[in-house]
């Protein structure tokens, strides 16, 4: 399995929790394709994906992506589409992107997907964290409130989604940091067979640029490793996290598009 067919297997792994999550929506495989509906009216967390066969050029690209526009056109009109650029020959490619926003899907982000074989050694001390797993009441409304801080996500849509025990009853593994008894961070982790996957990483605002993201990310991930006996580790960097990442030891290895519908 090449770099970016890992990274973007993990990936498809930790987009079911969405279709797992509220109880309303459902993880729905399409021929090629997989549709993630959350139940929500909310876009990013209705998505569709390429499976992992690529599709045969342009024509096959097309067919999937009018599957997954017909699985939504009755549930909703807010759905997104998450392409792992890498997966598709250079000419498919190229039209790809003319294609999605001729189904009124607009790209409103890139992220490098990237792996490492292992954590570089931290270049400065770190902060004291507490690292909690999401297992409780309590965790699980701290995920869903930090989620929504820190990505923008309606409160409202946070707690549908995070803040249901059954959320946390697959393979997408929750961890709150605290410093001082108080939630400053959280992340999350999949684990499949060739990685283990770090999401949602994210600080409260005014606990920024003190280490804690990187604190609980490097005890997050120790406690995975243990628990899977998996190495490499693997994820999709934002603009905010991508030096950090850069430092941990992380290079890129795939290129991700999100397309969202207006």
């Amino acid at each position: 399995m090449r770099d970016f067919q890992i990274v973007d297997a993990n990936l498809r792994a930790a987009m079911r929790f969405f279709g797992d999550a509220t109880g309303a929506g459902e993880n729905h495989p399409l021929d090629g394709a997989l549709a993630i509906y959350s139940g929500l009216d909310y876009g990013v967390f209705n998505i569709a994906m390429l499976a992992d066969q690529p599709p045969e050029g342009i024509d096959g690209f097309t067919e999937r992506l009018a599957r997954c526009a017909r699985y939504f056109a009755p549930r909703t009109m807010r759905w997104s589409f998450w392409l792992c650029e890498d997966s598709l020959d250079f000419s498919t490619r190229r039209r790809a992107r003319s294609l999605l926003m001729d189904r009124d899907l607009r790209p409103i982000s890139q992220a490098p997907g990237m792996l490492a074989e292992a954590l570089a050694p931290p270049v400065r001390p770190l902060p004291k964290i507490e690292c909690v797993p999401v297992a409780d009441k309590a965790t699980r409304q701290a995920f869903g409130a930090l989620t929504s801080v820190s990505f923008d996500i309606p409160m409202g849509i946070a707690k549908a989604v995070y803040e249901p025990e059954r959320a946390w009853l697959g393979d997408y593994r929750g961890f709150v940091g605290l410093a001082g008894g108080k939630a400053v961070a959280i992340a999350a982790t999949v684990a499949t067979p060739d990685a283990l996957g770090v999401y949602s990483l994210s600080t409260l605002p005014e606990c920024r640029r003190l280490g804690y993201g990187e604190a609980l990310l490097r005890a997050a991930v120790a406690s995975e490793q243990a628990r899977t006996g998996l190495k490499r580790i693997v994820l999709q960097s934002t603009d905010a996290g991508y030096s950090l990442y850069r430092r941990l030891g992380f290079k890129e290895v795939a290129k991700f598009s999100v397309y969202l519908t207006r």
